[in-house]
């Protein structure tokens, strides 16, 4: 390996913790501002900003720019986003931010599930290995044993499922549209989406909670470069299982701000889901190479 090549993937690893530490970060917030407002107000000021942020990009090309010969799988991807965040989201005030963070991040694990449904691809057995101990994982999370299951655990396992639909269309998609064109999609079409709900539990935002506000609504657009960035400077089969990192962050957060220590049951889904996940991503890195 050469000097260039190590500096290069020394790089795309800076890039990926720091995806992982940007969007801890804006968990964290939102679970701090989910006490004040509405999830739903939170998840419409972030599309809102997200959607301003790319009309520039839209002004300077033009609306042809948006031409697309598919609309379905661009509506299919923006709703599994904004569904996955929206469940996320109204997840974190209720329940321990670590709980949330791995149940959302536990989405590969249903992507082999997703694209075999949708898309009628076949998945190789050992993937149905995986996904079958990641759940196991996600089950220790839930503990349905103890007769009740909380509804924000129930939250965040359908905020991990939106994500890996969002995740396999997204992938679909980037064989023939480009990247700009496939974000102001979903960010518009996340914002309409946002609108009625946060019209009900619409309220005063107090001067204080702004800038908490906008760094969430950034944080979503900044993950999304740097993320780009760090796969394009370093193999997916690295860069994709530091993003379980954001896991011990969460509960580092959850620790210092709120006092909360992961149970036993927590800390040992975790482990099954995080392996599973790290071999799904290996699995699938090593596929992709061997065609």
């Amino acid at each position: 390996m050469s000097a260039g090549e190590r500096h290069h993937i020394a790089l795309g690893v800076f890039y990926a913790l720091a995806t992982s530490a940007v969007g801890s970060s804006a968990a964290a917030v939102v679970k701090y501002l989910g006490t004040e407002l509405s999830g739903w107000v939170i998840v419409w000021v972030q599309y809102a900003l997200c959607t301003l942020i790319m009309l520039p990009w839209l002004v300077r090309r033009g609306p042809r720019v948006l031409h697309t010969g598919h609309p379905w799988q661009h509506l299919v991807r923006a709703l599994g986003g904004w569904l996955g965040f929206t469940c996320y989201y109204l997840a974190l005030p209720v329940i321990p931010l670590v709980d949330a963070s791995l149940l959302r991040a536990a989405a590969p694990l249903w992507v082999p599930l997703v694209v075999w449904v949708a898309f009628r691809q076949q998945v190789p057995a050992l993937r149905w290995v995986a996904l079958a101990t990641g759940f196991a994982g996600v089950l220790m999370i839930l503990r349905p044993d103890t007769g009740t299951v909380q509804f924000g655990h129930l939250l965040g396992l359908a905020a991990g499922l939106a994500l890996a639909v969002s995740m396999s269309y997204t992938r679909s998609l980037s064989r023939s549209e480009p990247a700009p064109r496939v974000l102001f999609y979903y960010f518009s079409i996340a914002l309409l989406a946002s609108t009625p709900m946060a019209i009900v539990h619409w309220q005063p935002v107090p001067v204080a909670l702004w800038p908490g506000l906008l760094f969430i609504g950034g944080s979503i657009y900044l993950t999304m470069v740097l993320y780009t960035r760090a796969y394009s400077l370093a193999p997916t089969s690295l860069v994709a299982p530091l993003g379980y990192i954001a896991v011990p962050l969460a509960a580092l957060f959850d620790w210092l701000f709120w006092d909360q220590l992961p149970r036993g049951a927590v800390l040992a889904g975790s482990a099954l889901v995080i392996a599973s996940g790290v071999l799904a991503v290996t699995l699938g890195a090593r596929q992709r190479s061997e065609h």
